[in-house]
């Protein structure tokens, strides 16, 4: 079950007035990205896939965070019963299912790391979690950028960017621009 596009913006703002910060406008470009792309693939719903993007990073509702973001998210999500948008809480920061691909600090017990891996093992990845995690590495809160520079961007605030994840990243852009049979910049009209 998914929240109607307006709920979820309405999610999205109280979400803000808890913690603001350019995580929202990431979330919004993030949704405007995964809509225009998922209406070039027929087996895709532009109106679900903006939905999904606009509650990615949800958890950050909670307050400044790291990985704790995803799994804050998903318990979240799961309370409200949209267990796909929850899905996606968890897997949008793992293009690979690994918690060792995460950019950031790890703000969580060693429980809770037992459990976000324990759903990344149990999840399989369809086409909604590749666009987002597509979307998600190409959203900067004024608007998309060519992948390479958002990368680059979080490797620079971060200090790191694991090279197995930058490839997967990249081998999802192709995916996408092979399944949609153009690429990504001239959909998101950015250069």
């Amino acid at each position: 079950m998914l929240p109607t596009k307006e709920e979820a913006f309405a999610l999205l703002k109280e979400s803000y007035t808890m913690n603001p910060g350019p995580w929202k406008d990431h979330s919004v470009v993030t949704a405007q990205c995964a809509y225009k792309i998922a209406a070039y693939c027929p087996d895709l719903d532009e109106a679900k896939a903006y939905i999904l993007g606009l509650l990615h990073d949800i958890g950050r509702r909670f307050g400044f965070s790291y990985i704790r973001h995803v799994l804050d998210g998903y318990l979240y999500l799961m309370s409200l019963g949209y267990e796909e948008a929850a899905k996606i809480s968890i897997t949008h920061s793992f293009p690979v299912k690994s918690l060792e691909m995460y950019v950031g600090e790890w703000d969580v017990s060693k429980q809770e790391l037992a459990q976000i891996q324990s759903l990344l093992d149990f999840y399989e990845y369809d086409d909604y979690d590749r666009l987002i995690q597509v979307c998600d590495s190409i959203a900067m809160p004024n608007g998309p950028v060519d992948m390479i520079t958002r990368m680059e961007d979080v490797k620079h605030r971060y200090g790191s960017y694991p090279q197995k994840k930058w490839n997967k990243n990249l081998a999802l852009k192709d995916y996408f621009e092979d399944k949609i049979r153009m690429p990504l910049r001239e959909v998101l009209f950015f250069s």
